[in-house]
C-alpha cells in the first residue's frame, strides 16, 4: 500500500518541469561513470516523447513513474518503463510512485512489467529489488580497443545467406533453455531468412563469419547504434556501433571462435570510424553474463521484470 503521508497523483503536462529536473540529475550521475552516454539531452523532450506514444503513470513531490505498452504481439500484456520512465530524488518514493501506476495498469491488464535502471545506481536498484523486480538484461558498452582483423573471419556475402540461416535459430533456442527460459518462441528458418536478407538490404552493416570445413560455425552481426529499438533515448551512446547479434556452434565454444569473431567485431568497428561499441545480454545466459563482461564491456543499465496479477 502507498505510503498514505505521501500524496500521489495521475501524471500531467504540469509535472513535465519537475520530472525533468530529476530526470536530469539522475543521468547527469550516471554519466559521472559513463561519459559516452548522452550530454546534454532535452530531458524534458523525452518525457514528453513518452507521453505522446501513450505512457501514463503517477507523480509525487521528488519521483515520477511513466510507462507505456510495447509489441504486446511479442511481449504479451506489458508495459515499459523506460530510461526517460523514471526518476527519484530519494529512491524510496520511487517505490510509491510505482505501486500508484502500477494498480492503473493492472486494472488494464497490462502484467509484464518491464523498467530500464542505471546499473551505476545501487539505491535505485535496491528500491527496484524490493518491488519484487528481477534482473532480467544488461547493456553494456565498451571504448572500442585495437585489434587486428582475425584471418579467420571474414564478412559474409549474399552467397552465404543459407549458411547463416543454419545457425541463426541456435541462439533463440539456447535461450528457450534453463536457466534463461525465454518465452519467446525459437526463430524458423524463414524468420531467420527475413531478417539477413534484410541485413544485405542496409548499408554499413555486416555479418562477421567464421567457417571450418565450409560450414559457419559462428555469427557476429554489427551495426550502427540506430538500427536498435532497445538502445534508445538517454540508454543510446551517441555514434556506437552495436553488436546486435553473436551466436558460436555449440560444437565449437571455448575453441576461439567467439573471441576471433569479438577482435573482428572490434576491427570493423574502427574501420568504420566507431569510438565505442555497446551491446546486450540475458543475465542468465550464463554464456553471454560471462563472456561479454571478459571483453571489457561494461553494464550501464539493467532490464528488471516482473509479473503482476491480482
Amino acid at each position: 500500500m502507498p505510503n498514505r503521508s505521501v500524496e500521489i497523483v495521475p501524471f500531467a503536462e504540469e509535472h513535465l518541469d519537475a520530472a525533468a529536473e530529476l530526470l536530469a540529475a539522475r543521468h547527469e550521475a550516471q554519466r559521472e561513470t559513463f561519459p559516452q552516454l548522452p550530454a546534454d539531452p532535452d530531458y524534458r523532450a523525452e518525457i514528453v516523447s513518452l507521453l505522446e506514444q501513450g505512457a501514463t503513470g503517477a507523480f509525487t513531490d521528488g519521483a515520477y513513474m511513466l510507462g507505456r505498452p510495447w509489441s504486446p504481439e511479442r511481449w504479451g500484456p506489458n508495459v515499459w518503463v523506460e530510461a526517460a520512465g523514471h526518476a527519484a530524488r530519494d529512491p524510496e518514493l520511487l517505490r510509491d510512485v510505482w505501486a500508484s501506476a502500477a494498480a492503473g495498469w493492472l486494472e488494464q491488464g497490462l502484467t509484464a512489467h518491464y523498467v530500464l535502471v542505471p546499473a551505476t545506481d545501487p539505491q535505485l536498484l535496491d528500491a527496484w529489488f524490493r518491488l519484487s523486480f528481477g534482473a532480467q538484461q544488461a547493456h553494456g558498452l565498451i571504448d572500442i580497443p585495437a585489434r587486428e582483423w582475425p584471418p579467420t573471419v571474414r564478412e559474409a556475402t549474399e552467397d552465404d545467406i543459407e549458411g547463416l540461416v543454419e545457425i541463426g535459430p541456435l541462439l533463440s533456442r539456447h535461450q528457450t533453455q534453463s536457466p534463461v527460459f525465454s518465452g519467446l518462441p525459437e526463430q524458423t528458418a524463414d524468420e531467420v531468412r527475413a531478417d539477413v536478407v534484410d541485413d544485405f538490404a542496409n548499408e554499413g552493416v555486416a555479418n562477421l563469419i567464421y567457417e571450418e570445413d565450409g560450414r559457419i560455425v559462428g555469427n557476429f552481426f554489427v551495426c550502427p547504434i540506430e538500427l536498435s529499438s532497445a538502445h534508445s533515448g538517454l540508454a543510446r551512446p551517441p555514434g556506437s556501433a552495436f553488436l546486435g547479434f553473436a551466436v558460436t556452434d555449440p560444437e565449437v565454444r571455448g575453441s576461439g571462435v567467439g573471441l576471433a569473431l569479438t577482435d573482428a567485431s572490434f576491427a570493423w568497428a574502427r574501420r568504420e570510424g566507431y569510438d565505442v561499441m555497446t551491446t546486450d545480454w540475458r543475465v542468465t545466459n550464463l554464456l553471454s553474463s560471462r563472456f561479454w563482461p571478459r571483453r571489457g564491456f561494461r553494464t550501464t543499465f539493467l532490464r528488471l521484470h516482473r509479473f503482476v496479477a491480482h
